[in-house]
This record gives C-alpha cells, sequence and structure tokens, in this order.
C-alpha cells in the first residue's frame, strides 16, 4: 500500500514538473508578460496540493549503505581510484539530501543535480552515471523498492573529438626535455599509450628488456601488455643506468629518501616539460595517451588493436580518444570507395 502512494505521489511530481516546462514554453512563444505568467501559474498550481517539506533534521541512513555498496563493487573488481571517485560522489550526494534512503524520489535527484549547472553536461553525467549504479544496486539488492534514478536520462553530451598531438609537437617536447627522467617519461607514456596510474605503478622488474615489453594493471584490475619503442627502451635504459638507489620502482624520486613518485609528481614533471616545449596546449599524461591512439590509427592500426592495447572494453570508447585526419580520411575513400 507504502508502494502505492509514493508511486502516485512521484507521478503527481512528474506531472507537475512537465506542466511548469510546457506553461514555461508558452511564455516564451506567446511573449508572456510577468503578471500573465503569474496568473496562468497560479491557475496551474490550483490542481495540486503543495505543502513545503520540512527542514527537521532527519537520521540519514545513506552512509552506510555507501560502506556497504562499495564493498560489493571492490569485490566485483573495480580498481582503487574508480571506487575513490565513486565514494566522493556519493558522500558529497549524502551531504547534500536529507532523507532516508527508501524516502528519495527522482524529483530529489535532479534537485541535487541542478545545483551543479555550472558544471559541463559530461561532469553532470558522471555523477549521474554513479547515481544510478549506486540505486540500481540498491534495488537488486532488495535494500529499496524503487529505483528513483529509473526515470532519468543521462543528460546529451556534445561528441566532441579527443585532443591529441602532432608529430611535430611530439618533437618539440622530446627536444624541450632537460633530464634523462623527463625524456624517459615522455617516451614510455606516449609509447605505451598507458594511464598514469599504470606507470606509476610499474617496477623496474616489470620490463621485459628483450620482447621489449611489460604489463600493466588498469581499471578493473585487468592485466595487459604494452610494448615499448626502440627510442622508449633507449631512453629508458639511459635513465635507469644513471641511478644509484636501491629502489625498485621504475620511476623514483630525486632527492633521498628516493621512493617511488607520486601520480601528482609526474603531472608535475610532464607539465614542466609542456611548459619548456612552449605547446599552445596544456600538456599532461592522458594526452600522450590520446595521442598514442591518434597518431597510431591515422598511421593504418586497426581500431580493434589498438581497443586491446589500450585496454578499453569497447570500441566506442576507443573511438572518443582518436581524431582522424582529413588526409587519412581521404586516403580510405580512395582505397575502399566503389566506383
Amino acid at each position: 500500500m507504502l508502494k502505492i502512494t509514493l508511486d502516485i505521489i512521484d507521478f503527481a511530481k512528474e506531472q507537475l514538473l512537465n506542466d511548469i516546462i510546457e506553461l514555461e514554453n508558452t511564455k516564451e512563444s506567446s511573449n508572456l508578460n510577468y503578471d500573465r505568467f503569474k496568473f496562468k501559474l497560479a491557475g496551474l498550481l490550483s490542481k495540486y496540493e503543495v505543502k513545503r517539506e520540512s527542514s527537521e533534521l532527519f537520521e540519514s541512513d545513506i552512509e552506510e549503505k555507501i560502506s556497504v555498496y562499495l564493498s560489493a563493487k571492490k569485490i566485483e573488481g573495480l580498481s582503487h581510484l574508480t571506487l575513490k571517485d565513486y565514494k566522493l560522489e556519493l558522500r558529497l550526494f549524502n551531504n547534500a539530501i536529507n532523507k532516508k534512503i527508501r524516502e528519495i524520489n527522482s524529483n530529489d535527484i535532479r534537485l541535487y543535480l541542478s545545483r551543479f549547472d555550472k558544471l559541463k553536461m559530461s561532469t553532470i553525467g558522471k555523477k549521474l552515471y554513479v547515481l544510478k549504479s549506486f540505486f540500481s544496486w540498491l534495488h537488486s539488492e532488495e535494500i529499496i523498492t524503487r529505483n528513483p534514478t529509473s526515470k532519468i536520462k543521462q543528460p546529451k553530451t556534445e561528441n566532441l573529438m579527443g585532443k591529441s598531438l602532432t608529430i611535430e609537437e611530439i618533437e618539440m617536447l622530446r627536444e624541450s626535455c632537460e633530464t634523462l627522467r623527463q625524456r624517459a617519461f615522455i617516451e614510455v607514456l606516449y609509447s605505451t599509450g598507458s594511464r598514469l596510474s599504470e606507470i606509476q605503478q610499474l617496477d623496474i622488474d616489470d620490463i621485459d628488456f628483450q620482447n621489449m615489453s611489460t604489463k600493466v594493471i588498469g581499471k578493473g584490475s585487468k592485466e595487459r601488455e604494452v610494448y615499448l619503442s626502440y627510442k622508449a627502451m633507449y631512453h629508458l635504459k639511459k635513465y635507469l643506468d644513471s641511478r644509484n638507489d636501491e629502489c625498485d620502482a621504475l620511476f623514483v624520486t630525486t632527492r633521498r629518501p628516493f621512493r617511488r613518485m607520486s601520480n601528482r609528481a609526474i603531472e608535475r614533471e610532464i607539465n614542466i616539460i609542456g611548459k619548456n616545449a612552449k605547446l599552445t596546449k596544456r600538456l599532461y599524461p592522458h594526452l600522450l595517451r590520446h595521442t598514442f591512439a591518434t597518431l597510431t590509427l591515422n598511421n593504418g592500426a586497426d581500431i580493434t588493436a589498438i581497443q586491446a592495447l589500450l585496454g578499453h572494453a569497447s570500441p566506442d570508447v576507443t573511438l572518443r580518444y582518436t581524431r582522424i585526419t582529413e588526409a587519412r580520411k581521404r586516403e580510405q575513400f580512395q582505397k575502399h570507395f566503389v566506383q
């Protein structure tokens, strides 16, 4: 009986929301002034019983559910970084919602997301994705009887091509490196197309110098093999030969005590290289991953091979990483079009 009542309330709220949007559209098309619009809105609201929700504090049980959810996802194999992002997003949601988990409805979700109107739609979409995953899991575990996110669609985002560097810009980076470690960074990140976190976790013993390859642990704790170019091997060996520490990590700090570099430290070093090269765009590790994908594709590599090298579950994700040049499109047209 309670479920039916809540469904009716949700339907009424949904209908009211649609009526207000329709009235707003009418206002713009008919050039209604403020007084006439207010009069029509009052007439619309007269069909509903509108009450202000109490601001009385409730003892939220969301935090407890978040902990259980994250534990379940950890067992399923989600990476540490993904779990960290999920935890942050869900705690932001918990701090904003003053309700029991069973009382949260779709309008609460919409109201929460509307607070981020200054963020890009892609960022809001990521927030909604986490909430959908959370509430879908709660519903599948029968912790809640209704999934408040089921009726909310992912926002449409612009289909922007992934940014990448040109071959000339890669050469500019190489020439601007001031240390052996900087050059090794550029060559290894570009050659393997790996994520920053994947390279940061590598040890020297992980490098197969004979086969010029290494295995990295990607998202979902999935292992894959990536490859090092001759340039990458040459400059990595020069960097390793210059070290006199006993640290196992592939990339280490320059000051004692020598230890594995953090993700943030590597990002800073890459940013310095970009500034020295005087690039017109900001340099960050993931840009080299995009560049690897784009230049490899434009050089004739198969999209499925690039997908495997990047560790993507879907070729659709790989396509968002790449930018096919006009010359490459023309070449493919002339090669494959049937006259």
